[in-house]
């Protein structure tokens, strides 16, 4: 809840094949990022007035953009081999700026997804090379793709119980968070966050905070909800594209599309933060590894509303 204000960065091999979902078959030959602009990212971040960050490692086509042992799909088998994560952790540092880690548990390339004893051990392989101290001090795990199995194939304590093992101060969540245990449908509207009441149950648990993107709780958030008989606090993180509707992933046609508006972004940061809620700013880097000017601007212009605009010089 004091971080407030971070920004989502969507990049990967879907970058460079104009998809936002990609099956796990894309040929690794074409990630050819010509730069990694990490420090540029987490700069842009800090003079907006962002404290965190949360980089994509993994999204659901399985393709990691971290130096792992666990698979070929990855950089360190592709043409640019450097590992994304190294980068902005080092930015992190520099700019006094939190790091997090977006991680899709479903995965549409991995052999032994649907063996879920080994799936699990691949996952926990996976989280201990991020959570393990390479990377520093990780402050967020937002977890996504649940919807592919049943809550309970995903075992999420075991998973919690490791992020918090390697990383005491992190918070942990799982997109989808509140709802009726059982397989999740994305059409699914009755526990959508503008229709949060209070004890609704928590469907993927334990968590420490709610995730539902790219929607927005009302404004009475109700924070307290149920498992096992018990209220658990929880606060939601809230996302917004800054390239609407939901383009996550740079493409050709970026430049055209509308971008979310200084006005737009400035409302829900002051929305959410009153709730006690917090905002992430998705602001995707193209096939240069750069995030596009109109993207920054929109940013600052954000922050020069807010008062919370920032100089890294």
């Amino acid at each position: 809840m004091e971080r407030k204000y971070g920004m989502f960065i969507h990049f990967g091999i879907n970058t460079f094949y104009d998809t936002e979902w990609s099956d796990g078959r894309l040929p690794v030959s074409g990630y050819r990022p010509t730069a990694i602009d990490a420090d540029g990212w987490v700069r842009n971040a800090y003079e907006a007035g962002m404290n965190y960050v949360i980089l994509i490692t993994k999204h659901h086509d399985g393709f990691c953009l971290w130096d792992t042992t666990t698979t070929d799909y990855c950089v360190n088998k592709s043409p640019c081999p450097t590992d994304v994560v190294a980068e902005v952790a080092k930015a992190c540092k520099k700019y006094g700026v939190g790091l997090g880690l977006y991680y899709s548990l479903w995965d549409r390339h991995e052999p032994c997804y649907k063996d879920n004893a080994a799936y699990h051990d691949l996952m926990c392989a996976h989280l201990t090379e991020l959570l393990g101290g390479k990377y520093g001090e990780i402050c967020e795990l937002w977890l996504d793709g649940a919807w592919d199995k049943h809550p309970w194939q995903w075992d999420v304590a075991r998973l919690y119980d490791l992020a918090h093992r390697l990383q005491p101060n992190i918070a942990f969540a799982v997109n989808n968070t509140i709802g009726k245990a059982g397989l999740f449908k994305l059409t699914s509207r009755r526990y959508l966050p503008h229709r949060y009441r209070e004890g609704m149950p928590i469907r993927y648990f334990p968590t420490d905070f709610r995730l539902w993107d790219p929607f927005f709780p009302p404004e009475d958030d109700p924070k307290l909800y149920s498992h096992g008989g018990k209220s658990y606090y929880l606060p939601f993180e809230a996302t917004i594209c800054m390239r609407p509707p939901n383009n996550w992933f740079w493409d050709p046609k970026y430049e055209k599309d509308k971008l979310a508006g200084a006005d737009y972004i400035a409302e829900k940061y002051r929305s959410l933060t009153a709730q006690g809620n917090v905002l992430v700013v998705n602001v995707a880097p193209d096939t240069n590894g750069r995030q596009t000017a109109g993207d920054v601007e929109c940013l600052l212009a954000a922050a020069d509303i807010l008062g919370i605009r920032r100089s890294a010089d």
